[in-house]
């Protein structure tokens, strides 16, 4: 059995040629690929302005990241110990609110040195916009 035919208006009659040097075919097909496109059809947006979005997944194997999630993993499991402690009528002491707030602002503190090393492995976040 057939594929059933397209509607008109999804059919693409209509062929334009194109000659383009070994260089200039591979930087087409590399953009195509990473829009996840097919030659033809990048060019073709590319062609009527659409804009073409590509998208980069940046992979980092950094130890000290990995530590990092680790201990955040940790804390995470103290405040669910906090939380638990409080939540079963536990005693609020003024002590115990101001340790909480010191940790909480070293949290934030580390929040902060993370987003700081992360920033490092962003690089040129700007998509594809020809």
């Amino acid at each position: 059995m057939a594929r059933p035919k397209k509607a008109k208006e999804f059919t693409h009659p209509h062929r334009v040629y194109l000659r383009l040097s070994d260089l200039e075919y591979e930087i087409v097909s590399n953009y195509a690929q990473q829009a996840n496109l097919t030659i033809a059809e990048f060019c073709r947006q590319q062609i009527v302005g659409k804009k073409v979005v590509v998208k980069y997944e940046i992979v980092a194997d950094v130890p000290e990241l990995k530590k990092l999630v680790a201990e955040f993993g940790k804390i995470g499991s103290n405040l669910n110990q906090i939380a638990r402690h409080f939540n079963s009528g536990g005693i609020h002491s003024q002590e115990m609110r101001k340790a909480i707030n010191q940790s909480i602002a070293r949290i934030y503190e580390m929040k902060f040195e993370v987003l700081k090393m992360a920033g490092d492995f962003l690089g040129y976040t700007e998509t594809l916009n020809k």
